[in-house]
């Protein structure tokens, strides 16, 4: 058996018996994809070393928007597979999936997914798709749905969804449409700025020597190639840790826009706890912010997550962060035992 231990899989000498079926969570991202595999079972405690895990596998990009519906759905096929396979159980033991995909934005691109799966899985399976941001709630309320996430990695994202079950979502709009506060829309800023810098456009910056020193580079002219040699979001949004290492030095064009990014990502959760009133009528009611991505990892000095929190509490003083302990697609796959075990036999799960 293996089980789940503060966001590792490790192995126990111990049998499972997955008779009674098992479950899929997945998590895909504009950067990667997780699949776990779990049995059956009622979860009734919040401590997350006992959480049975049978398999776990990753693979890269689903999102539709990014890679194509061809490759993404290659993707979602092949960790499913994988993931099964190394449960040694066949599609045949599967209960419940619930895929949290980014790129899932509306009703259409459900529709379109759910028939796909049932071409995988028969009619008895119950099926649930989302959109990424609900597994990482997910991932900070151990499979309840309630309160607000905030995803910031390659893209951003928030998500709430309130106690009566009312949702509400901000940002989430990729890089065209301006994923500001994100990984890609920071390092994005960042490039730009070395570019304003060096044509005389903008001030002068430390980004400009930690950006070509990461990437290799001799001249800020050889960016612009570097750059739509392979535009992929991914690949931008990994500058990050430069923006963030110049800041923390104290470079004024980056902390600029470490500051800004602070005040998008706030922006997007206040948008939501608003519309859901999730903080009451006085605005002082308690509710979890669940904080997912490798935007707001804690830093040494330039803690983008502290700030952030300090500037949401400022209005709502009753938001407090959660770090979730365990993974997204482990969070997938608890909100699908908690649906299964509330849902009928009758159809599939259709939520947005």
């Amino acid at each position: 058996m293996t089980k789940y231990k503060n966001g590792e899989i490790w192995s126990r000498n111990e049998e499972i018996n997955a008779n009674n079926g098992v479950i899929l969570g997945v998590d895909g991202g504009a950067t990667s994809t997780s699949c776990v595999c779990m049995p059956v079972f009622r979860f009734e405690t919040e401590n997350c070393d006992t959480l049975p895990v049978l398999s776990r596998v990753a693979s890269g990009c689903s999102n539709h928007n990014s890679v194509g519906e061809a490759e993404a759905r290659d993707v979602l096929e092949q960790v499913i597979d994988e993931a099964l396979s190394e449960a040694r159980v066949t599609r045949d033991a599967v209960r419940a999936v619930c895929l949290a995909i980014s790129g899932v934005n509306h009703p259409n691109d459900q529709e379109r997914i759910l028939n796909w799966l049932r071409k995988m899985f028969s009619g008895v399976v119950k099926l649930y798709v989302y959109n990424d941001a609900v597994a990482a709630l997910a991932s900070g309320t151990m499979g309840k749905l309630h309160g607000c996430v905030l995803i910031s990695g390659t893209g951003s994202i928030s998500y709430g969804i309130s106690e009566d079950g009312m949702e509400a979502r901000a940002g989430g709009g990729g890089p065209v449409l301006g994923d500001w506060g994100s990984g890609y829309g920071i390092a994005a800023q960042a490039l730009t700025a070395v570019l304003k810098a060096h044509d005389g456009r903008g001030p002068e910056t430390m980004l400009t020597d930690s950006i070509l020193h990461t990437l290799g580079l001799s001249s800020p002219d050889e960016l612009i190639g570097w750059t739509y040699a392979d535009p992929s979001w991914a690949r931008i949004a990994a500058l990050v840790p430069a923006v963030v290492s110049c800041a923390e030095v104290g470079d004024e064009t980056a902390n600029k826009i470490l500051l800004e990014a602070v005040e998008d990502l706030a922006a997007c959760v206040k948008s939501v706890v608003q519309r859901l009133h999730l903080c009451g009528e006085d605005k002082s009611d308690t509710f979890p912010v669940v904080l997912v991505g490798g935007v707001l990892e804690a830093n040494k000095k330039w803690d983008i997550s502290n700030r952030l929190i300090g500037c949401i509490r400022r209005e709502f003083p009753g938001a407090y962060p959660i770090r979730p302990k365990v993974e997204p697609a482990v969070g997938a796959a608890l909100l699908a035992c908690n649906l299964l075990a509330r849902d009928s036999s009758e159809g599939n799960g259709v939520h947005s």
